[in-house]
């Protein structure tokens, strides 16, 4: 299964378990990721954990499956459902803890963003790839980045593709906290016992205040992303990308 739930007391720990593909996200994880999230939103937790397996958090889409579309979704049907989680994570009364080691790049770093707090390891690697690619964030990834860290910085971390590790995210606000590897799940699960233990109402109501201050701008910025992605796909830089790609692809050697 590429996504475990467990209860740890009155945390609900959701893990990304690929790490042979640093936990990036194809179809069925998502799926799974979602249903996971989905349940812990109304299930007797307090906290919501959010962690990878292995040596990273999330690497973002699977570029295996970049472009594709099961069932005939259209880019925009694609792009929205996708947004949709991720403002159901702002939207969950519980608070969310992303402990965030490797990599986080692209949909993955969005992930973490939603989250309500990020304990991260030092070993840390944050970016958007999507300009390499033709295209850009399209799951509030501009609303967070620009929230936490300012505009000038959003816009270089999503016109570049750079990569910034723990001490410069930590530095623009990306990430609340910066640990050593070997104690990131230790620290982040502690943090959420440590909310867990106050009154959930109280939980509750803190972070739907704070959120109102910048709720409206996460929801028009995400549509705005929903309908630049959605353009973007059809671009002539994109589509021979991922001719590009699909061609490499086809003359890989195989493991036999």
């Amino acid at each position: 299964m590429p996504v475990r739930s467990e209860l740890d007391g009155q945390v609900r720990v959701i893990t990304l378990d690929r790490p042979e593909r640093h936990n990036a996200l194809d179809d069925a994880t998502s799926a799974q990721l979602q249903a996971a999230l989905t349940a812990a939103y109304t299930d007797g937790s307090r906290v919501i954990l959010l962690r990878g397996e292995g040596r990273s958090f999330c690497s973002g889409r699977d570029v295996a499956q970049l472009g594709q579309r099961a069932g005939g979704e259209s880019d925009l049907d694609f792009v929205r459902r996708h947004q949709d989680q991720r403002l159901a994570m702002v939207a969950c009364p519980k608070p969310i803890v992303a402990a965030v080691r490797g990599y986080a790049l692209g949909g993955g770093l969005e992930l973490a963003l939603a989250a309500d707090i990020r304990v991260a390891a030092d070993d840390v690697q944050l970016a958007f790839p999507e300009v390499r690619y033709g295209l850009m964030t399209d799951t509030g990834g501009s609303a967070f980045t620009t929230v936490l860290a300012g505009p000038s910085r959003a816009k270089l971390l999503a016109m570049t593709g750079r990569r910034i590790g723990a001490a410069q995210a930590l530095a623009w606000g990306l990430v609340d906290e910066v640990v050593p590897g070997e104690e990131l799940d230790q620290r982040a699960l502690d943090l959420c016992h440590e909310i867990a233990g106050h009154s959930p109402s109280a939980v509750a109501m803190i972070k739907q205040v704070i959120d109102e201050s910048w709720h409206a701008t996460l929801h028009a910025t995400s549509r705005a992303e929903l309908l630049a992605q959605v353009a973007l796909f059809a671009s002539p830089e994109y589509l021979a990308a991922r001719a590009a790609r699909t061609a490499r692809s086809a003359t890989a050697p195989r493991a036999e």
